[in-house]
């Protein structure tokens, strides 16, 4: 059997003054639409995580974001791909958000409170959960 050449991604994990993060729904007609992650997408050939996640943040919500931190990376086998997601903390973003996915958006606490949640975003939680010294379930 072959193994999967996994797919990169830069995703935004955006946390505002009041700690919250934000998510946003997969729109209709992508695998797993209606579900809920952080934003971001694929990787282009020759381009950073940084500057990935920057174009991505723009084409999906109409936003600017300033400097990426790299946070973590992880490996997840989806049905349809496996991806390598590299997760990056954002504190500053200029632009009004604009769904331009039609989207929806959501800023969210611990535990979050919508649902589905995309497979992939559930190790996020927990890291966050962990940084902060929440117990209890994550969502």
């Amino acid at each position: 059997m072959l193994e999967r050449v996994a797919v990169d991604v830069a995703v935004g994990v955006l946390i505002d003054p009041d700690g919250r993060f934000l998510i946003t729904s997969r729109p209709a007609g992508k695998v797993y639409a209606g579900h809920w992650e952080f934003p971001g997408g694929k990787i282009e050939p020759g381009e950073s995580i940084e500057a990935a996640l920057q174009r991505e943040l723009h084409e999906e919500l109409g936003i600017t974001i300033g400097a990426a931190q790299p946070w973590k990376t992880t490996l997840h086998d989806y049905p349809h791909a496996r991806v390598r997601l590299h997760f990056c903390k954002v504190f500053d973003w200029r632009g009004e958000f604009e769904m331009r996915e039609a989207q929806q958006m959501a800023w969210q606490g611990l535990p979050v409170a919508l649902a589905p949640l995309l497979p992939g975003t559930l190790p996020v939680l927990a890291w966050l959960a962990e940084e902060r010294g929440f117990l209890g379930a994550t969502h």
